[in-house]
Parts: structure tokens; sequence; C-alpha cells
């Protein structure tokens, strides 16, 4: 008996440790249960989104007030404004917490009565009709008042008010029947009779109100004062722009007070190189002088004068003049002077003028006429002759970036189109007809905070069957196709595209990791000796934008297809708008 004792002893001993190590190790109940009953109008899944209580939580008995009052908000949002909890039990030892809720009846938009004296009474009651027989919600409530504020805040009343004077409920037989009391004040309706502008040395006062696009005793609209900062800082005349200001004088006359800090809009920009002498050749000058007058006298007139000497046998000259708002209308008139000696094959000079309809501070249309002379510089080259073109054609602008030199939202379209009429002078056949089309598009968005990505995409065309390398699209450097030498491909035909990753600094400093992509074609011109010739080409790197005094200089390292790091090639700009 006693040996038989002995083993039922150790045979218990060892199933109890057994139960132990089985009860510490697999718990129970690892994760909260929550229970509700009663519910008739929303369903367990909406309550538990409601309640929004992780698995995990330790619960403890305070928690049920969190619980009934995000239950109740959230009930009060859907036009339950009488809901009763029957019990809300915690039990924290079994991570159980039970609801049992009688959710009541809807709160039901029967009336709603606004005292006021406005000429426009039935506008502001459309705003409240859209709550009739909807189940009563604050937020659509309060919706309904900022959208007949925003109203009267664009027809002349940037002081009026709206008040909740009461909100009665009825009970009926399934549900509450609600009436609300509003009371509206639009007190004095309001002009803009005067501008005060503050920290103008330089800009002429017109220039700035003209900008605003809000006329002399115009009536007051929010929505012209909301724009006022982006349209003035898109001048690019200004350092800063303060939020505008709004009063009334003691004789209720409107004043519109706009605080500006003026920054430096003329920029004298220039390099010059030397190559020296070889075995083979003399020694030449290289570089480029750049003057740029954005606001001369400030008018907002602009004058820009710009030579560069790429190589010894290349030069390009560029001059331009804006005159805006001719009479005091939306029109802009600018003329210009291009030309280019290009490798000592042929000179090539372009009178353009250019006639721009402003439709509003975004979008304009221009109407374009142009007189170009081509004068080849080697009598045997077959590729091109001398000639002169007459050109006209249209071109649409629509510009909605916040900023030009750094934009962080926005886009920017431009598309033109234009016919030729070119005269050759010493060809077999002395007359032409040629059509070119260019699309640009950019995009930017702020993905995260500094962190910008830049997006974009351009295509040009040049349509006809006698083009000669003079009437040719250029791609590659600085402005197009990055990691090749400038102007290093040309064709009948160029797409390339831009995508930069950016990260701002400063305002207008940044630095920039990029990838851009090119296409070209050359079409077959027996009658110029030209083969076909088309390719795609890929170039990617990194670069800075760096606001300078002199202007905003980039720089960029950029490899192209195939190219070793040691092939990379470095490209310079100054940036400048015109």
């Amino acid at each position: 008996m006693k040996k038989i004792f002995i083993g039922l002893s150790f045979s218990n001993i060892f199933l109890l440790i057994l139960l132990i190590i089985l009860s510490t190790s697999i718990p129970i109940n690892s994760q909260n249960i929550i229970l509700i009953k009663g519910n008739k109008f929303f369903d367990e899944n909406i309550y538990l989104r409601w309640i929004n209580l992780n698995n995990k939580t330790n619960l403890f008995a305070g928690i049920s007030d969190t619980i009934k009052s995000r239950i109740e908000n959230n009930l009060r949002n859907e036009g339950f404004y009488f809901p009763h909890f029957q019990s809300l039990t915690v039990d924290t030892s079994k991570k159980l917490i039970e609801i049992s809720i009688d959710e009541g009846f809807p709160a039901v938009v029967k009336n709603i009565f606004i005292k006021m004296n406005f000429e426009d009474s039935t506008r502001i009651k459309n705003y409240f009709k859209v709550l009739y027989d909807e189940k009563f919600s604050e937020l659509n409530l309060q919706s309904a008042i900022d959208e007949s504020i925003t109203y009267l805040e664009n027809n002349g009343y940037p002081f009026a008010k709206i008040t909740i004077e009461s909100i009665s409920f009825v009970k009926q037989d399934d549900f509450y029947s609600t009436n609300i009391l509003l009371s509206l004040e639009q007190n004095t309706k309001c002009y803009v009779n005067k501008f005060i502008i503050e920290g103008n040395f330089k800009t002429k006062d017109y220039v700035i109100i003209r900008e605003t696009g809000i006329e002399p005793d115009q009536f007051y609209r929010q929505s012209d004062i909301d724009k006022i900062k982006h349209k003035l800082n898109r001048l690019r005349y200004f350092e800063t722009v303060e939020e505008p200001i709004y009063y009334l004088t003691n004789e209720n006359k409107g004043v519109l007070k706009l605080s500006i800090k003026e920054k430096e809009t003329n920029s004298f920009d220039g390099i010059i190189g030397y190559v020296p002498s070889s075995q083979f050749e003399k020694g030449y000058f290289t570089g480029f002088l750049n003057l740029n007058f954005e606001n001369l006298f400030g008018t907002g007139r602009f004058f820009k004068f710009k030579w560069q000497q790429l190589n010894k046998t290349s030069q390009d000259l560029d001059i331009k003049y804006l005159e805006p708002w001719i009479f005091n209308y939306p029109f802009n008139i600018q003329v210009g002077l291009f030309q280019r000696k290009q490798d000592s094959t042929y000179i090539q000079r372009n009178f353009e003028s250019s006639f721009e309809y402003l439709s509003n501070r975004d979008f304009s249309v221009s109407f374009v006429l142009t007189s170009q002379s081509t004068i080849s510089l080697v009598k045997s080259n077959r590729n091109i002759y001398n000639s002169s073109t007459l050109s006209y054609g249209f071109a649409l602008k629509n510009d909605t970036r916040d900023e030009i030199y750094s934009p962080t939202s926005g886009i920017l379209f431009n598309g033109s189109y234009k016919y030729f009429s070119k005269k050759f002078n010493d060809f077999t056949i002395s007359k032409t007809s040629l059509q070119k089309i260019e699309f640009d598009f950019s995009f930017f968005t702020e993905l995260f905070f500094k962190q910008i990505l830049a997006l974009s995409i351009h295509a040009k065309e040049l349509k006809g069957n006698l083009a000669d390398i003079s009437d040719l699209f250029y791609l590659g450097g600085t402005n197009s196709l990055r990691g090749y030498r400038e102007k290093q491909f040309f064709g009948n035909r160029i797409l390339w595209t831009n995508l930069e990753y950016r990260y701002l600094f400063s305002k207008y400093s940044f630095g920039f990791l990029f990838f851009d992509t090119g296409y070209y074609q050359l079409n077959e011109n027996q009658s110029f000796s030209i083969q076909l010739q088309k390719d795609f080409k890929i170039g990617y790197g990194f670069g800075l934008n760096i606001e300078t005094g002199v202007g905003i200089l980039g720089i960029s390292f950029a490899l192209g297809k195939g190219d070793s790091f040691t092939d990379g090639k470095i490209h310079f700009a100054i940036m400048n708008e015109f």
C-alpha cells in the first residue's frame, strides 16, 4: 500500500506541474471582446469603428466614460441625439466590454427660420434647403452656414455673421422634429475705395493695383482678396508679400492695405574664357553676357540682352523687349531679335513680334509674327541655302504655378502653331511652306514637406519637305536633355521629358535628382543630302539650384546613355524668365 500511495503522489505532482505550465503559457483570452446589444440602426462593425479600441489595449474601469463619449458623438453626427445606455460594463479580468444601448429615434430637420433683412434672402435660404427632411447634423448645419458666409463675403459683406439662436426637438412617433432658428447680420456693404501700398520704393502703385485685378470702387469680394498674395508673388518683383488687410474708415470707406518688400529685379552677369592657341589653331575667347531688366523704371516693362560665344565658330545674340498692358488694357506687345551663327556654316536672323491677350492672370493667347533670314557661309554646302521666311501663328499659355523659379504646385502649359512661307535665293525650288508645332507641359506637386516632384514633357515637330538644317530643332544640354553637349542632336521631330525629385533648402534653393529621356528623328531629304537618323537617349544625375546675388544659379552633374563616371557632363545655367 505504501508503494502505491507514493506512486500516486508522483503522478499527481506531475499533473499539477503540467497544468501550471499550460495555464501560464496559453492565456484564456488575449484580446478584448466587445459585445453590443439593443442596436437597431447601426450594426456592430460600425460601433466597433466608433469605439476605436485596440484589441491589445489594457482595460481599466474609467475607460467606460471614453467609450460612452465616442458613441454619443458619432450618434449625434448621424442625427441621433437621445440615446440611452441601459448598461455599459467593463470586466478587466476577462477583457470583456458589454454595451446595451437604446439608440432612440433620429432628429429630422423640419423647419429652419432665418431672421434677416437682406435683399437676396432667397439665395441664402437655398443653402439651407438641402437640410430639410434629412437627419439633423451639426456638421451639415455648419457647412450651410459657411457657404452662406462665403457668398456674403464675395458680394460685399466681409463682416457678415450668422448666429444659431436656438435648436429645439419635438418628439413624434418615430423621429424628433427639429426646428432651427438663425439670425443673419450682414452689416454694411463694403467697397474697395482706396489702396494703401507700403514698401514699394521702385514699383509704381498702379502696377501693383493693376495686378490685383480689383477695379477702383469695386465691391468687396473675398475670393479676389485671397488671390492677391499669389498674384503679386508671381510678378517676381518682391521678396515678401504680406496678407492684405481690409478696414473701414470713419466715413465707411473701404481701404485695402498691401505691404510688400521689394527685391532687386535688374541683373548683370557674364563670364569670359580663353582657349589658348594650339598647334592647329589660334586661341579664341568664349563666354556670355546677360543683362536683364525685369521691372524697367518700376513700370513692369522688360528688357533683355544676351550674348553667348559657344565656341570659336558659334555665337548667339538675343534681344527682347516687352511692353505690358497697352493703353491700360490686358494686351502685351513683345518684340525681339535673335541671331545665331552656327559653326561657320550659316547665320540666321529672326525678327519676332507677338501680341498677347491676357484672358486672366493664368491664361493668355498670343498672335506671333516672325521674319527670318538665313545666310549660308559655305557656298558648297548642300544642307543649307540662302533664304528668307515669313511666319505667323498663335500660342496658348496656362500658368498656375505658385512660384516661377521654384514652384511647389501648379502646372505650366505652352502650345504653339506656326506656318512658314519660305523663299530660296539660290536653289532650284524657289518657294516652300513649313509648319511647326510645339508643346510644353510641366507639373509640380509637394509630396512631403519640402519635397517636390517636378515632371515636364516637351514635344516639337517640323512638317514640310524642304526643311534645311537651319529650320530644325536642337536637343541636348542644360535646358533639355542633360548628360549631352549643348545642341548635340537635331531633327524634324524631338521629344524629351524631365523628371526631378527636389528637396528645398530655402525658397529658391534646392538639391535634386533627375532622370531625362530624349528622342530625335531627322527625316530623309534628298534635296539637301540628309539621311534618316533617329535615336532614343537617356540622362541622369544630380544637381543644385542656388540663390545668388546675380540670380539663381543652376549646376548639375549628368551622365548620358552608356557613360562612365569620368564621361559625366557638368551643366551650368542662370535662371531667368521672360
